[in-house]
């Protein structure tokens, strides 16, 4: 059982930046989808940035692209979320997500479809003021 548990949130100013941090335990020999996701009071859950299995391929939401970036440390088995230009519309608890891969390696587009409905942290909190 795959266990993840997310730190680095803050309230910060608008124009401002944070790196979230995710660690994981529990992870086999496999690959990992890897990912983050946020949600906002009121609002669904949606994506914010994924990484495939082999640590090469990327999708994000459009309104993270240029401004956030996703990566690993995998010697800390610690999976990471840049962000800079924050906006007050990216307030929200951020999730961090893994499921593994079947596969010999899985592109971010096919974790695209499976990490929704993977396991995720216990989130952190990004407030930004205006």
């Amino acid at each position: 059982q795959v266990q993840l548990v997310e730190s680095g949130g803050d309230s910060v100013q608008t124009g401002g930046s944070l790196r979230l941090s995710c660690v994981v335990s529990g992870t086999t020999e496999s690959g990992y989808c890897m990912g983050w996701f946020r949600q906002a009071p009121g609002k669904e859950l949606e994506k914010v940035a994924i990484m495939g299995s082999s640590g090469v391929t990327f999708e994000y939401a459009a309104s993270a692209r240029g401004r956030f970036t996703i990566s690993q440390d995998k010697a800390k088995n610690t999976v990471y979320l840049e962000m800079s230009r924050l906006k007050p519309e990216d307030t929200a608890m951020y999730y961090c997500s893994a499921t593994s891969c079947p596969f010999n390696a899985c592109a971010a587009a096919y974790c695209d479809t499976r990490l929704p409905s993977a396991s995720r942290g216990q989130g952190t909190q990004v407030t930004v003021a205006e």
